[in-house]
């Protein structure tokens, strides 16, 4: 990389996070807009680690460490409530989501 940011890393990571964001706002299904949200962040740490590596700094890679623990948290509570949503109603979209109320 000498020194610079590598354009094709910064594409790569502005591509996935524009596929996840489309893929948030098109899509219905909750499943769907869950794996889209992680592709966002997945994105976001390719970016990361490529200003990281052309800075020579290790901050981008410690932000990426602490975004993958934010990202397994959001993965243990958003799937136990998509399935705490499927049980109620099979087919269920992102519009049921008030089902949850008690």
């Amino acid at each position: 990389m000498n020194g610079g940011v590598d354009a094709a890393y910064l594409v790569l990571g502005a591509v996935l996070f524009a596929i996840g964001a489309a893929g948030l706002l098109v899509r219905r299904n909750l499943l769907v807009m869950f794996m889209c949200v992680e592709l966002m962040l997945n994105a976001v740490n390719v970016t990361f680690v490529a200003f990281a590596s052309a800075l020579g700094d290790i901050g981008g890679q410690v932000a990426v460490f602490f975004v993958l623990v934010v990202a397994a948290s959001e993965v243990v509570v958003g799937l136990a409530l998509i399935v705490a949503i499927m049980r109620r109603k099979p087919g269920a979209t992102a519009d049921d989501i008030s089902l949850m109320k008690g």
